[in-house]
């Protein structure tokens, strides 16, 4: 059994929680623009100071309104300021959040605050209140709904102006390191959602001891981040937390298609993102490239970029030749990528997905050094993270400081430390199955280097066994497919079969345009694109691509480009787009059978089904 065990750097404090965070935030720097907010085509900055007397405004308004310390408080909305607002006061009133996903539908929406046994609930929109309304009559225990875009928050600072600063005090005190903090449901990708107890010692050790370890990313000169990734989910959620303790300035864009725009106005230093958006970033400007007859300088560009920063990393002397190239690229390629997302951006941590090695050094050539790390919602995000001054691409780097990590016999990653969670809640059968020994089960198979830098390369449920007996991880094979622009999602499938073979769906973003710069009609629906010869010969060259990294027993050989989409509403994607495998298992049987109803005979070309 492999075993990398990182000491803590900074003393846990039992007695500590989440709001003591910012109240050491403002002791130290009252002054300093904790947060910038959307003020017409710029940013207002919010001290951290006025941060906290707007949360203790707040946290009064939820205590006349009768929310008692350890009370459970429904939260759904997208990410924004106000986000974090409630999330601080709820803390400053003893109370508990359970966030909702804004995508969630009135079933799950009912089962989560059922479930948690939450007794107040907070909306940000209309619709949001709406779909909470069609179960209204089966949560007897909800007492009270706050809608934001009513205006609510104005209405509670007004509601408890008379209430006492030294009540807030006391109940901000309450809670200890080993108290719940938050209940977070997990995004059911294989089932019901389940409630992870998440402690106050889960954040403030996690926070203060990634600070140290990430040093390099949230202490440099000018230090901010464009959260827009959903806060419901505790990625970004434990992000806005650590931001607090590092006096990281935030800004919020909850809309993807305004990012640019946000980016390019807020300017900031580091980025939290999942694969997906550097894909998307990459595919769109090879796109641009194609469209202005410059296809040919981007890609010979992306070449020596991923090639440049190879070298690097391996320590090998850069050739003059690839100087002189590497040069001219910065500022024809390079630097206009960096421009579009703000000129500033160092850094980005990356989570939820592998992002592949190809991205992670194109970008590390942009000078932008992607962080991969890994963590479930069950480690309170992050359990290892590669580091400003030291990554590794391709891994998800080393445990961070107060966790451990080991290998199980079978492969299967278990991790010990600051950042495991209590248990599920109401849940003591799934609790216990969770766990080996004191060390909690995750599900993904993963290996080290020598130097303790973690790889994923599945999970445990997702292994494929094909009738020969081979045993295929999906990821691996997926992840080379999604990167190309044309394709949106991906499923291996083949187990208990005679070969490999994927379900694929088209990108309905980059559709028009790759069909547009490959002479076609750029109108054609996702249906007739899924027919279109030209289509599926760039979807055969992403598969043959994939199938070039594995053995010829593992590689797909055939595949079926489905007329729809996957996406969160049609009920196939989790809100951080990560693919419900089970579900899309299911609900695409019939076009499973297909593919095995003529089986191909074998040989090492991949054939398009």
């Amino acid at each position: 059994m492999v075993q990398f065990d990182v000491p803590a750097i900074v003393p846990a404090d039992p007695n500590a929680n989440i709001a003591d965070l910012l109240v050491e935030r403002v002791k130290a720097t009252p002054h300093l623009a904790l947060f910038s907010v959307p003020q017409g085509d710029g940013w207002r900055d919010i001290t951290a100071a006025d941060f906290q007397t707007a949360v203790v405004a707040l946290a009064k308004g939820f205590i006349a309104a009768g929310v008692q310390p350890g009370d459970k408080v429904g939260f759904i909305a997208r990410t924004t300021y106000e986000w974090t607002l409630v999330d601080f006061a709820l803390f400053y009133a003893g109370a508990v959040m359970v966030p909702v996903y804004e995508t969630s539908s009135p079933a799950q929406i009912q089962w989560i605050l059922e479930d948690s046994g939450a007794t107040g609930l907070i909306v940000e929109s209309l619709d949001h209140f709406q779909r909470f309304d069609e179960v209204r009559g089966d949560l007897p225990l909800v007492r009270d709904v706050w809608q934001l875009h009513l205006d609510a928050i104005d209405a509670l600072t007004a509601q408890g102006a008379l209430i006492e600063d030294a009540e807030v005090e006391r109940r901000r005190q309450i809670a200890v390191g080993s108290d719940i903090a938050t209940l977070i449901y997990t995004s059911g990708s294989t089932g019901r959602p389940k409630g992870c107890v998440l402690t106050h010692s889960n954040f403030v050790e996690l926070s203060r001891n990634s600070y140290v370890s990430l040093n390099s990313v949230l202490s440099m000169p000018g230090a901010s981040t464009v959260l827009f990734i959903t806060t419901a989910h505790v990625f970004a959620r434990f992000i806005s937390i650590l931001n607090i303790h590092a006096g990281v300035r935030t800004g919020h864009q909850p809309d993807t298609k305004q990012l640019l725009q946000a980016l390019g106005s807020f300017k900031p230093t580091f980025l939290l993102a999942v694969p997906r958006v550097f894909e998307k970033v990459y595919n769109s400007a090879e796109q641009k490239a194609e469209a202005g007859g410059k296809g040919k300088i981007f890609h010979a560009a992306a070449a020596a970029a991923i090639e440049h920063s190879r070298l690097l990393e391996e320590g090998r002397k850069i050739p003059f030749g690839l100087k002189i190239k590497f040069a001219l690229f910065d500022k024809l390629v390079y630097s206009k990528l960096r421009t579009a997302m703000g000129g500033n951006i160092a850094y980005a941590i990356s989570g939820s997905a592998p992002l592949g090695a190809r991205l992670g050094h194109f970008f590390h050539s942009l000078g932008v050094v992607i962080l991969e790390g890994y963590g479930l919602t069950e480690t309170t995000a992050p359990a290892t993270v590669n580091q400003g001054d030291k990554s590794k691409i391709g891994t998800v780097g080393p445990a961070l400081p107060g966790v451990s990590v080991r290998l199980a016999d079978d492969g299967e990653i278990e991790v010990k430390g600051i950042n495991v969670f209590k248990e599920y809640w109401n849940n003591p059968e799934a609790t216990a199955a969770a766990f080996d020994d004191g060390w909690f089960r995750t599900g993904d198979i993963g290996s080290f280097d020598s130097d303790g830098f973690l790889t994923i390369t599945g999970r445990k449920k997702e292994i494929i066994v094909t009738a020969g007996g081979k045993n295929v991880a999906p990821a691996a094979l997926e992840d080379p497919i999604r990167a190309n622009p044309v394709v949106g999602q991906v499923v291996v499938v083949g187990d208990q079969k005679p070969f490999i073979s994927a379900l694929i769906t088209l990108d309905p973003e980059m559709l028009p345009t790759w069909l547009a710069n490959n002479g076609l009609d750029g109108s054609m629906s996702l249906a007739e694109a899924s027919r279109n010869a030209a289509v599926r010969e760039e979807v055969q060259r992403a598969v043959d691509v994939a199938n070039s990294n594995v053995s010829r027993a593992e590689s797909i050989r055939k595949f079926t480009i489905l007329e729809s989409e996957w996406t969160e509403a049609s009920g196939h994607l989790t809100p951080k787009m990560s693919i419900k495998r089970n579900v899309i298992l299911t609900d695409f049987a019939d076009e499973i059978s297909a593919i095995y109803d003529e089986p191909v005979q074998t040989t090492n070309v991949a054939l398009g089904g």
